[in-house]
């Protein structure tokens, strides 16, 4: 049987060996999507040509040890395929994202993508979003006492995300909250209801983004679950 870092190459590697010549691929963050971008760039090391759309300053470093091309989102008029990861994933390719804090250009550059590929362990499926993971909310630093009691009129317990001994900062200068909301019965609407808060910036569930979710299995294979419209 296979650990869940075993799982997660699995499906890293599967994904990566779907890029082809020429694509523009949004590189994710977190530790499976940094396992996508080091295939990847071994694939470009061999010759693949490819321009990366990174997700954050450290997929951009990664990215560039590997002398991969890589662009600003801004500058890109099309994004091929987007490889990152997931916390959780429901049946319908819900996700909750973010525990890496990169929620934020993670979301921009996944809309942005043709495809969004999601490769995950199979430890991150769960049968409803805030079955196990908190849900991250990136907020702006002025008054997020009073956006914090805001969001937790909405049903939650959120802590704020700490590094080290000072309060941790997104690659966008934002706090970041993460919100204990349990199983979520209607995710759309808290969706809605996170957003219309003045002070949120962005959250964590991302919903009908996914094309598909590539789940390396304890016993060695790899499932590809498509997204359904």
């Amino acid at each position: 049987m296979l650990s869940t870092d075993a799982q997660k190459l699995l499906a890293a590697n599967w994904a990566a060996n779907q890029v082809q010549d020429g694509m523009v691929v949004g590189l994710g963050s977190g530790s499976t999507a940094a396992l996508a971008i080091r295939a990847l760039g071994e694939r470009v090391r061999q010759g693949l040509k490819i321009t990366g759309v990174a997700t954050s300053i450290s997929s951009w470093d990664l990215a560039l040890s590997f002398r991969m091309e890589v662009w600003p989102l801004e500058a890109c008029r099309k994004v091929d395929v987007g490889i990152d990861g997931a916390d959780e994933v429901d049946p319908r390719l819900n996700l909750v994202k973010g525990l890496g804090g990169a929620l934020l250009r993670e979301k921009l550059v996944g809309l942005a993508a043709g495809e969004l590929t999601i490769v995950v362990d199979e430890g991150k499926l769960v049968p409803a979003l805030g079955s196990h993971s908190a849900v991250p909310v990136e907020i702006v630093p002025y008054g997020w006492r009073w956006t914090q009691s805001r969001i937790e009129a909405l049903g939650c317990r959120s802590v704020i995300r700490m590094d080290k001994n000072d309060y941790y900062s997104t690659d966008n200068g934002h706090y970041v909250l993460d919100c204990q909301f349990g199983t979520i019965a209607d995710a759309p609407t808290l969706a809605q209801q996170l957003k219309a808060i003045t002070g949120v910036v962005e959250h964590g569930l991302f919903l009908g983004i996914a094309s598909r979710v590539v789940v390396g299995k304890a016993d060695g294979t790899v499932e590809v679950r498509v997204r359904q419209e």
